[in-house]
């Protein structure tokens, strides 16, 4: 079997580099059906479905694996949104449960500590699944956190939080960090630093006021979008306009 990495590369050639955030909130129903529908009619404008934590938790797993398993029949792939964050037992009873739902990538917080998020890479590098891991999100109050400046044992210096995640996830070898489309400055800094060791996913795409465009040019290799898409009166010719600024790159 192929790497994540390795599959998400092939398929973005012909689909482009648009993930599919299918995010809706507590007031929709048939998440199921309408998850699936979601895949048949945008398939080809997409690379990968991306299911957030508040909507797994209304799911059974049988709903789950039959969303995972829609998006596998278009060749698409399949990321859990849940911020994995905890010591490594958890972290590898969490994964498998993921792996066993027909996920093949996890989005996980670095905070663990760059021992635990070593151990999950290598987890899931062994069952030739994917480790994304935070960097700066998108939310504007997100600088309040991940520009904060911190100061390290290791190095005994201080500098901001998400310069950290960068270096741990270079360090821990991670297929991807996310960095959000609301922040151009710093997906450019974190793609001259990273270069092609690992991939950036930008969320954060037209309703929170990021230009995917932009965020392409600067260094985003994919671009995670859910309700500028989901909302639009035509989903169809929303995510095909995304899909062309996402091969500019």
């Amino acid at each position: 079997m192929t790497t994540f990495k390795t599959r998400i590369s092939r398929i973005s050639k012909t689909n482009g580099r648009v993930i599919l955030a299918n995010d809706y909130d507590s007031s929709v129903g048939n998440l199921e059906s309408r998850a699936v529908e979601n895949i048949v009619q945008l398939h080809p404008y997409i690379c990968a479905i991306k299911l957030n934590f508040h909507l797994l938790l209304p799911l059974g797993s049988k709903q789950i694996s039959k969303i995972t398993e829609a998006a596998h029949r278009y060749g698409l792939q399949t990321i859990a949104d849940i911020k994995l964050n905890d010591i490594g037992n958890t972290n590898q009873v969490a994964t498998e449960h993921l792996w066993g739902l027909g996920f093949d990538a996890v989005i996980a917080n670095p905070i663990m500590g760059l021992k635990s998020l070593k151990d999950l890479v290598k987890s899931a590098h062994d069952d030739d699944r994917g480790v994304i891991t935070l960097c700066h999100m998108s939310d504007t109050g997100a600088e309040l956190s991940y520009d904060m400046e911190v100061k390290t044992k290791e190095k005994k210096r201080q500098r901001q939080l998400y310069r950290l995640f960068l270096d741990w996830a270079l360090e821990s070898r991670v297929d991807g960090i996310v960095v959000g489309a609301t922040f151009p400055k710093i997906i450019q800094y974190c793609s001259r630093l990273s270069g092609r060791k690992l991939s950036i996913y930008s969320p954060g795409v037209g309703t929170q006021g990021g230009d995917a465009l932009e965020a392409v040019s600067l260094g985003s290799d994919f671009v995670i979008v859910g309700r500028t898409i989901l909302n639009a009166k035509n989903p169809k010719e929303a995510a095909e306009t995304l899909q062309l600024q996402s091969f500019v790159k």
